[in-house]
């Protein structure tokens, strides 16, 4: 198994490096360390080969400081395993892509043949160079996820996955760490460590796709509830008389506006939209995508599809930030890309309805970080495992 290190300073060590080379002064301005101690964790690093020298600093008056910085060979793993497809990527240390590839995957043909897809994908990773050895893996899911036990519990999309234990199989399968998480705590990972919410420790992500969901952020880390279903926002009722959600319930948001709804929306509205209307004629079905490229050339009733499911979401949300009062709210998902209209809704009624304390200097955007957003939230993930003190 790959090297973690010996105790909390080296972890502490590690995990400022994640984020760029340092200086030993510079560490030594952060850490509460004595420059003797210091010196001596960070040999120990360099000596098992998870830090290096990197030359010299900048004279900050006096004797220069030597640079260190993280391994070049350190390599982790993102899997993001979605609905309808699967993302792999391999970055180093600094949880920097080196490769990424994604291909279409329903997540219903069970657990051995999804994850032997994203085995194959991350085989094609490796043959390009990319790796010979693996120091983590950090694995999403679209589904409620037991985070001590690394499986997924009655996941409603997820036929045949209640509590394979994805963790053990992926350890197993490369000899290196796993962790198992939602996929959307993942993105919000992402989102933390590259994206948007880079200088934010209070955030909520709200995925809009195939379901629904939100990841929460407190000071920092993710924060998952006592069993690990914390932000499971699709599945909160809007309406005791709206359709049937694959949960077993009845009017939940994401029986209004998750990708099977939306397309489902499409097909009824289609008549009503030539573009729909000749989309359905060829093709025979219609996705959430067809919807986004209808209201991109002003289809009224494409718009008005985005607009009413905005509303639904947005009442969520409006919920959401009085309760928690979040410093940023980032959209992120498939549906996602229905784009501004849909931002536009979602901002309407959030800022309608919410406390004007809580929404005062509240940022609500879309994310930038697309597909990259789960698979760098699975290597921050696994990165912070292996980068803590046993």
């Amino acid at each position: 198994m790959p090297v973690r290190p010996d105790n909390v300073h080296q972890a502490t060590l590690l995990r400022l490096l994640r984020d760029g080379g340092r200086s030993r002064a510079e560490l030594g301005d952060v850490v509460e360390l004595s420059r003797s101690k210091l010196n001596l964790e960070l040999d120990r690093l360099i000596e098992m080969g998870l830090v290096e020298q990197a030359g010299l600093a900048a004279s900050r008056g006096g004797r220069r400081s030597g640079m260190v910085r993280l391994s070049p060979h350190l390599r982790f793993v993102g899997i993001d395993i979605g609905a309808t497809s699967v993302d792999v990527a391999v970055t180093n240390g600094e949880l920097e892509v080196l490769g990424h590839v994604s291909e279409p995957c329903d997540v219903r043909i069970g657990p051995a043949a999804v994850l032997d897809r994203a085995m194959e994908l991350l085989g094609k990773l490796r043959e390009q160079g990319l790796f010979t050895q693996l120091h983590g893996v950090g694995i999403g899911v679209p589904g409620p996820v037991s985070f001590r036990e690394g499986v997924p519990v009655a996941p409603p999309i997820m036929p045949g996955w209640d509590r394979y234990p994805v963790k053990e199989a992926i350890s197993q399968e490369l000899g290196c760490p796993a962790m198992v998480d939602n996929d959307v705590n993942l993105m919000a990972l992402g989102e933390l460590h590259a994206g948007l919410a880079k200088q934010v420790d209070d955030f909520l992500l709200i995925k809009i796709g195939t379901g629904i969901g939100c990841g929460i952020v407190v000071d920092g880390k993710i924060y998952r509830g006592v069993s690990g279903s914390a932000g499971d926002i699709g599945h909160i009722r809007v309406d005791d008389q709206g359709p049937t959600c694959t949960c077993g319930n009845t009017g939940c948001l994401e029986a209004y506006f998750g990708g099977a709804a939306l397309a489902r929306e499409a097909v009824r509205i289609a008549p009503r939209s030539s573009y729909l209307s000749e989309r359905l004629a060829s093709v025979g079905r219609l996705s959430a995508e067809d919807v986004a490229a209808a209201a991109t050339l002003g289809d009224p009733a494409a718009i008005q599809l985005i607009r009413d499911g905005g509303r639904q979401a947005g009442q969520v949300l409006a919920s959401l930030v009085s309760f928690f009062n979040p410093g940023l709210v980032i959209i992120a998902g498939g549906v996602a890309r229905l784009g501004h209209v849909l931002l536009a809704e979602i901002r309407s009624v959030v800022y309608r309805r919410s406390l004007p304390l809580a929404t005062g200097n509240l940022p609500i955007v879309l994310s930038e970080l697309g597909d990259t957003a789960g698979v760098i939230g699975g290597a921050r993930l696994i990165s912070d495992h292996v980068f803590s003190a046993p």
